[in-house]
């Protein structure tokens, strides 16, 4: 641990000597700089897709949880009679806040997206759609189908819950995804920087062999790499956050896209979680570039 904590300080105290070691341009130094700003460009979208999707199927489980539809199939002048019916039934049931028949114009324009508008509607026998909105734990279910079936036989109620579950698992899948999307960008990364310090060692092999014989210690030969390298992918990864960040900024609202790419990107103070990114790339790269710097000098024994 003492050593772990000497390497931790030795990040922001530089040691002009030991940084000589590792030469500050080549292969290895825009391979470690341009692997932390394209993965962490594309972490920020996973991040972004993440978010965006959770909060997205968030709002459609609890719209559906909290509103229901009653619908009526009769003949004639039967709908208008059950209509009342069912509306009178719902205003004496606990746990419905409001109802409300839906006009003929709000029905058609349901149907006008699946249909087209050149369809005529007037010609089908589209059922009477109440909306019914909950309140506080919600009604029964069970019971006021059983008191539809006695006093309104042609109306069927769809309380959403087959809609519910599906949205729930979506949600909780595309968080999944998005949070194991973000832990293969930075193993990634450590693979990357973990060549990309093992080619910068075995370049330097021959200087590496006379601090050796001159009595340097691994751990001070360590310390330069481990410094540099991660250095280098803190600014390389905070370098493609922002450019991330912009790219999200600039994508089109939902409103220019047909309400597509609604709540698309970061809202509110989740737009400072990609400033974590940088962090978690500079210590994977801290890591990774520690073992790889301590397992080439002791096969170098």
């Amino acid at each position: 641990m003492s050593g772990l904590g000497t390497a931790l300080r030795d990040l922001v105290r530089p040691d002009p000597g030991a940084d000589r070691l590792v030469p500050p341009t080549g292969m290895g130094s825009w391979l470690t700089v341009f692997t932390a700003g394209v993965m962490a460009f594309l972490a920020v979208f996973a991040l972004a897709l993440s978010l965006a999707s959770g909060r997205l199927a968030d709002r459609w489980a609890d719209a559906l949880a909290r509103t229901s539809t009653i619908r009526i199939s009769a003949e004639g002048a039967q709908v208008a009679a059950q209509t009342e019916a069912v509306l009178a039934l719902l205003a004496t049931t606990p746990g419905v806040a409001s109802a409300r028949a839906l006009s003929e114009t709000e029905e058609r324009a349901l149907l006008v997206p699946w249909f087209g508008s050149d369809l005529p509607l007037e010609d089908l026998p589209i059922p009477q759609l109440i909306e019914v909105t909950e309140e506080g734990s919600g009604y029964d279910a069970e019971g006021l189908r059983l008191r539809l079936e006695a006093e309104a036989p042609g109306a069927v109620l769809d309380d959403h819950a087959r809609w519910r579950q599906p949205l729930a698992e979506a949600a909780s899948r595309l968080r999944f995804l998005g949070w194991g999307a973000l832990l293969l960008i930075l193993a990634t990364t450590g693979a990357i920087i973990t060549l990309a310090a093992n080619a910068s060692l075995s370049a330097n092999e021959s200087i590496l062999k006379v601090l050796r014989q001159i009595g340097a210690q691994d751990a001070y030969i360590a310390r330069a790499f481990v410094r540099r390298f991660t250095l280098r992918t803190l600014g390389g990864a905070a370098t493609g956050v922002v450019c991330g960040l912009i790219a999200v900024w600039i994508l089109p609202s939902g409103d220019t896209t047909g309400g597509f790419l609604t709540g698309l990107g970061f809202s509110g103070s989740s737009w400072l979680l990609p400033w974590l990114l940088p962090v978690l790339c500079a210590i994977v790269a801290f890591v990774a570039t520690r073992a790889a710097a301590f397992r080439k000098l002791a096969e170098m024994t």
